[in-house]
């Protein structure tokens, strides 16, 4: 999925532009959230996105990639991203992320989320996994509360490696892995767009974070070693070691008020409050 060349600032009304493609796809991501149980397949999971989507409004943009036809990636256990939805059910324990967008009058949202599917019969199982889930999310968030105070995009990939090496595994001392092939990006009329956006450090600046800057930023972190490879599918990427791994993201827009997480109903408003920051609709 390349990177779509064009101006990676948006005028006050492309911003406005891209609040709905943003509301519409959190509709279908809260849609298979609610759905997520053990027996159900990623197939019937990817129908459920896309009858929300549809009903509110928009149209699935992954199925706009030249060679995707599914409206959704869900990548299970050791596949980190890209993952084709297929007919095998989840299983109790399953660790499972959920990545998709919408299109609204040629305006793009795109967000992802991990999550645990329960197992009583395997609490450790179940606890290492959601931390894994947990640390990710929590890294986005530290990312996304950067971007609030930023002067340059890379900061964000600072905020991002950060909270992982401070969030390691309960009795491991060596942090999680942050995958390095696979970034955040820009976004607006395609959903793969010119800025790259860093999970991790980088020794450039990157651009100026000023009003119209539109970004999905989505670290990916894994259990294990950081290498992987693609599926004989062509999509799926996985561990080459088998370790689990969680994916977040969210689209969010900066603003002559501040940031507006574009991909959350409230904008952010409950997660970046415990982080100092009070998110501002686009007006």
């Amino acid at each position: 999925m390349g990177f779509r060349r064009a101006s990676i600032y948006k005028s006050a009304a492309e911003l406005r532009q891209m609040v709905a493609p943003g509301l519409v796809t959190a509709a279908g991501l809260d849609a298979v959230r609610n759905s997520i149980r053990p027996g159900i397949t990623p197939l019937e999971l990817d129908a459920i996105a896309e009858a929300a989507i549809i009903a509110a409004g928009g149209v699935s943009n992954f199925q706009m990639v030249p060679g995707y036809s599914h409206t959704l990636c869900i990548s299970v256990n050791a596949d980190v991203v890209h993952g084709i939805p297929s007919s095998r059910p989840l299983e109790p324990g399953d660790i499972v992320s959920v990545d998709g967008g919408a299109d609204v009058a040629g305006w793009s949202g795109d967000s992802a989320f991990t999550v645990v599917v329960p197992d009583p019969s395997r609490p450790e199982l179940v606890a290492a996994r959601q931390h894994l889930s947990d640390v990710t999310e929590g890294s986005l968030w530290a990312g996304i509360a950067r971007l609030a105070r930023a002067r340059h995009l890379n900061e964000v990939g600072d905020a991002v490696q950060g909270y992982v090496e401070a969030n390691p595994a309960p009795g491991r001392d060596e942090p999680y892995g942050i995958l390095t092939d696979y970034i955040g990006h820009g976004i607006g009329r395609s959903m793969h767009e010119e800025p790259p956006v860093f999970n991790y450090r980088v020794r450039q600046k990157g651009p100026e974070v000023k009003p119209g800057l539109v970004v999905a930023i989505e670290p990916m972190v894994v259990a294990g070693d950081i290498d992987t490879f693609t599926q004989d599918d062509e999509w799926t990427v996985t561990t080459e070691d088998g370790s689990d791994a969680s994916h977040w993201e969210h689209s969010v827009a900066v603003h002559s008020g501040g940031i507006w997480v574009l991909t959350a109903v409230d904008g952010g408003a409950a997660k970046l409050a415990p982080l100092g920051v009070v998110p501002v609709p686009i007006p």
